[in-house]
């Protein structure tokens, strides 16, 4: 069989959770599959889709996505239509959720979702097992991102001066 050439010029939808990787330490990184219905998915493709304020929970041995909203899909009639905040099974293997859980129940540490997307036509979410930052810690990272800033300034100033 041959391989299926990637097409040029052809992105899938990514939403980010620009928030997420601002306000936590993320330790380590997931992927899961969601399970939607019909209207949700063809909300997703558009890129109807808001992360910033959902997490995952643990419940009865099951990950869901708690407060992701896809909108409504415009064009499907009233009884097809989903609801927008409703949670969302995850879907991951009995043992990455067995690990994510041991990280979970500790203090402090929590599941948010860092983005969303397609994979082979497959949606996905990336969840992240985060520790919220301290207020110094934002000070301190914008402080470094500023010298890293003013190192690179200086540095392409003394190229220019050389020629």
């Amino acid at each position: 069989m041959a391989k299926r050439k990637k097409q040029a010029g052809r992105k899938g939808v990514r939403i980010t959770n620009k928030k997420a990787r601002h306000g936590y330490h993320i330790l380590e990184v997931v992927e899961a599959g969601i399970e939607l219905t019909g209207t949700e998915v063809k909300s997703l493709r558009a890129g109807a889709v808001k992360i910033d304020d959902a997490y995952a929970r643990l419940s009865q041995g099951q990950l869901y996505l708690v407060g992701a909203n896809i909108a409504q899909y415009p064009n499907a009639t009233g009884r097809l239509q989903h609801d927008p905040t409703r949670d969302r099974k995850l879907l991951l293997h009995r043992r990455q959720i067995q690990k994510v859980s041991s990280h979970v129940n500790q203090k402090g540490k929590t599941l948010v979702p860092l983005g969303v997307y397609f994979k082979r036509g497959w949606a996905k979410v990336e969840l992240g097992v985060a520790v919220g930052k301290r207020t110094y810690d934002k000070r301190q990272l914008i402080k470094q991102r500023d010298q890293q800033r003013d190192i690179a300034r200086e540095i392409s100033r003394r190229q220019r001066r050389r020629r």
